[in-house]
């Protein structure tokens, strides 16, 4: 049986990267989804791909208003949400940190922080009338162990993944649980940017170098971990900050 049979799931930059392969693993495990991106032609694209389970909303994450017409456009194409993953994410590129400028500070802690408190506010009510509910935010190991170059970044995934902890204290009693999943970097539209110079073979491989399994995150990585973390098996999970690395941490 499908570990997702019969779900309702939102995932939110789903139209690209760690977000679409989601988004693909959960319709093949049986859930209805929808796409919630930025981009709505893309997310449209890949929900006419998946089926009929599957449904793109417009979505800017750092939007409230916008955040609560994806909930509700959910509630009225499938249901309410059994499960929601925030995954849309920004970055900055590689750089010393004072010559990062505000706007882009500020929007990353828009994208990578504010949108939780966002979906938080639309989704939370909705679960808590049911008594279930499964909140994934995606962090990144970026979060656990920093490194220089990406200091604003991390921090702000960093306060993602303190903020699924604190989530999942706070939310246990309503039989909601919340985990954090926490990349390294993957072959994404942000590598160049996390790397701080051209995605060429020669600069992956020097970046490769450091996780032990000898590879970047690939969109199934994510993937598996957000379908167990979804599914009944780990139902006594909540709170966890799960590396998904090859060894990247240790």
């Amino acid at each position: 049986m499908p570990q997702l049979e019969g779900k309702i799931a939102i995932v939110t930059g789903a139209a690209s990267g760690f977000g679409a392969g989601i988004a693909r693993s959960y319709i093949a495990e049986g859930a209805k989804v929808v796409i919630a991106d930025l981009n709505y032609d893309a997310g449209r694209a890949l929900a006419e791909e998946l089926g009929s389970n599957a449904s793109a909303v417009a979505c800017d994450v750092t939007n409230a208003e916008q955040v609560r017409a994806a909930v509700a456009h959910c509630v009225n194409r499938f249901g309410v949400p059994d499960i929601v993953v925030n995954n849309a994410g920004a970055t900055h590129r590689n750089q010393p940190m004072l010559d990062v400028d505000e706007k882009t500070f500020d929007r990353i802690y828009a994208v990578n922080v504010k949108s939780l408190y966002h979906m938080a506010q639309a989704v939370v009510p909705l679960m808590r009338e049911r008594k279930a509910g499964v909140i994934l935010n995606v962090g990144s190991v970026a979060g656990i162990r920093p490194r220089p170059g990406l200091t604003w970044y991390n921090g702000s995934k960093g306060a993602a993944n303190m903020l699924s902890k604190s989530m999942a204290v706070e939310l246990a009693p309503d039989g909601i649980r919340v985990n954090a999943i926490c990349p390294v970097m993957g072959a994404t539209a942000m590598l160049a940017d996390f790397m701080g110079v051209p995605d060429t073979p020669e600069n992956r491989a020097r970046f490769t170098a450091s996780i032990p399994l000898g590879r970047l995150c690939e969109p199934h990585d994510v993937a598996n971990v957000a379908v167990f973390l979804a599914s009944d098996a780990s139902e006594f999970l909540t709170g966890i900050e799960m590396p998904v690395d090859g060894g990247r941490v240790i």
